[in-house]
């Protein structure tokens, strides 16, 4: 079945929102990456009003839905936390799509899984398109960095760029760390959701991920934050 809409039960027609893209050396120059682009156009369907800003002009700004750059995570939460009358829910691109595209229930279970590995287990960092890395990418620094800190120990990664299958890239992996998937179908992001399951190994979002890591959760049964 089809995945639910990009903004399905989070923005309502009128709604105010903000959507907060860091501007760094990872980012694109020129233009705002795919996912940004379709949030805002979504907002633009639904009848809601969208402003966009960098995490740091953020505190000048409210709204009824802050919507985030997963990496903007720990900057976000400072913010909305200090002045919680201004700003309703609060989630990321990346959770948003991982809604839509995969299955959050199983996201979930493979967040438990992060705490338990141990030094030399393999995680596998799958990214949905192929892209040029940056400095600071991502999913080659952001996304270690985040285990290593979830799970305080020393796993080893691998790393998978586009949409094939992860048949062969299982084997001795004990986590995968799977991106928000704009550039993936609902097909082949669900396809690789029971390819995990199938073989017993646990698969996490990169949004969920950095929300924990920066000492948030999810409203369970939702995309939404709580700080």
């Amino acid at each position: 079945p089809a995945g639910p809409r990009l903004l399905e039960g989070v923005v309502r027609p009128g709604d105010r929102v903000v959507c907060v893209c860091p501007i760094d050396e990872s980012a694109p120059k020129g233009r705002l990456i795919l996912p940004q682009q379709q949030t805002i156009r979504e907002c633009l369907d639904i009848g809601a009003t969208c402003t966009v800003c960098r995490p740091q002009d953020l505190c000048a700004l409210s709204g009824d839905v802050v919507i985030t750059d997963s990496q903007a995570f720990a900057k976000v939460r400072e913010t909305v936390s200090a002045a919680p009358s201004r700003y309703g829910a609060l989630t990321s691109f990346s959770i948003l799509f991982a809604r839509q595209k995969g299955d959050l229930a199983a996201y979930a279970e493979g967040l438990e899984a992060v705490s338990r590995l141990k030094d030399g287990d393999t995680v596998l960092v799958a990214e949905g398109c192929t892209h040029h890395r940056q400095c600071n990418d991502i999913g080659a620094v952001k996304i270690p960095a985040a285990v290593r800190k979830l799970c305080g120990a020393k796993p080893q990664f691998r790393f998978a760029s586009g949409p094939a299958p992860l048949d062969d890239a299982l084997k001795g992996v004990s986590l995968v760390v799977q991106c928000g998937g704009c550039m993936l179908t609902r097909r082949e992001a669900m396809g690789r959701i029971a390819l995990c399951r199938a073989s017993g190994t646990p698969i996490v979002n990169y949004g969920m991920l950095l929300a924990r890591a920066a000492g948030m959760e999810l409203v369970p049964g939702t995309c939404l934050a709580r700080t």
